[in-house]
This record gives structure tokens, sequence and C-alpha cells, in this order.
């Protein structure tokens, strides 16, 4: 086992030369974290931080630590996104957690359709933290059968949003392999995939159809949000785990701002809101619904 090697706040591994987080710079680094990204780390984090951001360092062409939080001290904006993908775990797939889209499939999207249509109303969902798009194209299938199937000539539309760059790209480039397609059944890959040949075999296209109906759009979920139009669903799932309690009770309260009356707002599976808002009322498994006003 290497030795550690320690100057001031500049430290190394000895025999590797590479960067060891300092303590000055993880403080820094937490207090930037929970500042711009709401996310709370631990002392017990700081491996991990420190092993994530060195492909960081190395992508920036940087030496050390505390020039990267030079670099976040002179314009956070262009490092955010970067910064917010490599701390957390971007775990995502179709169709995760069925039962939630059960309930829009069955339930509520026959309704909202039917209440839409007669009202000349729009229906409109958001995706936040949509990760590479797994999310809203899920969606995006379930509401392109509904409007099949109920021929309802409404305006409908998904907003799918992430701070990270990288997976905003991969959201608005709809390809994935294979593999990622165990959530999808055998009769929606046939329709809403277009699979691969040549150079792409193993890769699957996401349908015309579905990017017809999915918008992809940066946001931070603490900063200001551009939407002026309200929700009728909101799925932030696995995205609030990693936040601190202040920063769950304000995204609650500015969720319930932006749902219609009586909307619904979807967890994770790990999430919960109990304790942390009075606007909601839990009606399903990781399922509220928007008190009545």
């Amino acid at each position: 086992m290497s030795a550690t090697v320690t100057f001031d706040n500049q430290v190394t591994v000895a025999g590797t030369g590479g960067p060891v987080l300092g303590d000055a710079d993880f403080r820094f680094l937490r207090d930037f974290v929970l500042q711009h990204c709401g996310i709370a780390l631990s002392d017990q984090k700081r491996q991990l931080v420190q092993g994530r951001l060195l492909r960081r360092l190395r992508a920036l062409g940087l030496k050390e630590f505390g020039s990267y939080c030079e670099l976040l001290r002179r314009d956070p904006d262009s490092e955010l996104g970067d910064l917010a993908s490599a701390i957390s775990t971007n775990v995502t797939s179709f169709f995760r957690e069925s039962h939630h889209y059960d309930l829009l499939e069955q339930t509520l999207l026959p309704q909202w359709l039917q209440q839409k249509r007669r009202q000349g109303d729009r229906l409109r969902i958001w995706s936040a933290g949509c990760s590479t798009g797994e999310e809203p194209y899920a969606l995006a299938m379930v509401l392109a059968e509904a409007l099949e199937r109920h021929g309802a000539d409404v305006d409908a539309k998904i907003l799918a949003t992430d701070l990270s760059p990288q997976a905003l790209a991969g959201a608005r480039e709809g390809v994935y392999s294979i593999d990622k397609l165990g959530g999808v059944s055998a009769e929606r890959r046939r329709r809403w995939f277009l699979r691969g040949e040549g150079s792409y075999e193993g890769l699957a296209c996401i349908h015309p159809r579905l990017r017809e109906l999915v918008v992809i759009q940066p946001l931070n979920l603490l900063h200001e949000w551009p939407m002026s139009g309200l929700f009728d669903a909101i799925f932030c799932r696995n995205v609030v785990i990693y936040f601190d309690k202040p920063t769950k009770e304000r995204l609650f309260r500015r969720y319930a701002g932006k749902l219609v009356a009586e909307g619904y707002l979807f967890l994770g599976h790990s999430e919960s809101m109990h304790g942390l808002s009075d606007d909601f009322d839990l009606v399903g498994r990781t399922v509220y619904r928007k008190r009545p006003a």
C-alpha cells in the first residue's frame, strides 16, 4: 500500500503521482454541490467524489483538485452539468417501476384525454431528471398508444429535462443497445424502435413518432423554471434521493405550483414525501396527487 504525502492542501499518492482530494478542496466541493445542485455529500462520499472527479481532471487537463475548484469559482455554470453527472449515479431503464406506467395507461390517460378533448385543453407530462431518455420515451410509447386508442385529437407533449449534458446528448440521440430494451415488450419493440443494420447492428433507434412527442431541454431543478404552463403529471423518480431535507421541501412545493388541480407526482421506489409536504396525498405506490385548493 502506498503512503499519502501531504503538503498544505496539495495531496498526492506516493508512487503514483495522482492527485488526492484534500480537506479544503473537499469542503469547497461539498458546499458548492449543495448550493448549486442540492446534493448533500457526507464525509463518507469523499473517496467516491475523488474517484469520479479524477476523470474530469484528466478530461480538462488539470493536475490538481485545487485547479478544478478554481475553475468552479470562476465559471460555475460551465462545469455544473458535468460535475453533477460525475457525482450522481444515472441508473435508468425503459418502463422501470412499471406500476406507474400501468396507472397512466389504464386509468389516468383515458380520463385525461376524454376531458382534454371535451374542453379543448392540452396535456403535458414532465420527466424531471430524464437521464438518457428511457423514461420520457417509455412515457411517449404509452401516450402515443393512448392517443390512437381513444382517438383523441389532443395537443399532448412530454417535457424531458436534466442537468447533465452527457445524459441529454444520449436522450437526443435516442439510440440504445438491444440489451437495454429488457423492459420493453416484444410488440412495443417492433412498433416503436428501428433496428440497426450493418455497422449499427445490435442497436435500436427511437421511432420518429415518439420524438415528436418529447421535448428535451437542459434544466437545473434548483434554478428558475422557464415553463409557463401547468403539467398534468410530473415524474421525478430517483432524483430527490440525492437532496437534503430543505431542498426536498422547496422542490415539492414548487412541483405543487406547476401541477394542475389534482395533478400527479411520481417518485422513485426508495423516495417518500412523508413529513416533507402538505400539498399532496399518497394515492398509490410512490404516487402522489395534489390536494384540492
